[in-house]
């Protein structure tokens, strides 16, 4: 939360309610140090209005100029990642360059210096005046919100135009994830960025370009939180890398290999240790070869002996050799 952001928010005049709630929320989820990235879900929720309203409002900002959308996508998988908002009042902010709607004037509503909505500004109007000719943008009623007849040519296909079923707002079943990309996750503390860049031997008095800034506390982040590499492991493989080369990295990108093989050494080294020992075998018993020596250690006993048991043929044979008197087995009942 910045509250220069909110205060910002609350200074635009000639907003429609719930167009300044928008802004406010979108202020409200900004960063100093990493920006602005809420998830529709979660900005929809924060609102209490549906997707496709929630865009509606957000196109209206953009289009006096009070923020700019950048669509990111993940360089590794290629899926879309939250929007990055740009608002009115980040350094560099430039406003998005389109001709306006010659109708209505979109675009061209707000002062050039004050950067305020101009009193009486056409897309105060917009919602009850005439639509755009060409495609019929600013009717609430109209095509794009899904009552019209006629759909919009340009957005009918959009996934965002499918409107709630129910128009009361229930709560959420469960909560919408506070951890919106990697921006929403704990930020890499100064102490560890610090330690990183002395690892790599730069002065960080006099860092390069590449160094400077939030995009590589947010390169290291990702080192942590995709890779899976604790802290304290990043500053081990930096160190490892730079003894390999003289020069510094040019820049966080530079070390990726050298933190996907630690990775990758990190999730071997933990399957070995989670691997079992295998089970020495069991040792094979060995065969009866002397049946009669058998036999007559068990008559020689106290333990059962089956009458049955003995045959005449192994009787002959444990007298034959002397095993066994006469006598004991006519005492364990061997005829």
């Amino acid at each position: 939360m910045s509250h220069e952001a909110t205060n910002w928010a609350i200074k635009q005049r000639g907003l429609k309610p719930t167009t300044k709630i928008v802004l406010w929320h979108l202020c409200d989820r900004f960063n100093p140090d990493y920006g602005c990235f809420p998830s529709q879900d979660r900005l929809a929720h924060d609102c209490e209005i549906s997707r496709s309203t929630l865009n509606d409002h957000l196109g209206q900002l953009e289009a006096v100029g009070l923020l700019r959308r950048v669509p990111r996508l993940d360089p590794v998988t290629k899926r879309q990642l939250p929007t990055r908002y740009i608002l009115g009042f980040e350094p560099g902010f430039t406003p998005v360059a389109g001709s306006p709607c010659p109708e209505i004037g979109h675009g061209e509503c707000t002062h050039p210096e004050t950067g305020e909505m101009a009193e009486g500004s056409p897309l105060d109007a917009a919602a009850v005046a005439l639509p755009c000719p060409d495609f019929g943008h600013g009717d609430d009623a109209g095509a794009v919100s899904e009552i019209h007849a006629d759909p919009c040519p340009e957005y009918a296909e959009s996934r965002v135009r499918i409107s709630d079923t129910n128009p009361v707002r229930e709560p959420l079943s469960k909560p919408v994830k506070e951890e919106e990309g990697a921006q929403a996750r704990a930020p890499i503390s100064d102490q560890v960025f610090g330690d990183l860049l002395a690892a790599l031997g730069l002065d960080p008095t006099a860092l390069p370009g590449w160094w400077q800034g939030w995009p590589p506390r947010l390169h290291v982040q990702r080192w942590r939180d995709e890779l899976g590499l604790t802290e304290a492991e990043i500053i081990a493989a930096a160190e490892a890398s730079r003894q390999e080369h003289p020069e510094p990295p040019d820049g966080p990108k530079a070390l990726d290999r050298a933190m996907q093989r630690a990775a990758q050494r990190k999730v071997e080294d933990t399957g070995r240790k989670r691997r079992k020992p295998k089970a020495a075998p069991a040792p094979a018993t060995k065969p009866i070869t002397d049946l009669p020596a058998f036999y007559a250690d068990l008559v020689n006993s106290d333990r059962y002996l089956p009458v049955s048991a003995i045959s005449n043929t192994m009787r002959d044979a444990m007298l034959a050799r002397g095993l066994v008197t006469a006598e004991r087995l006519r005492e364990r009942g061997v005829r």
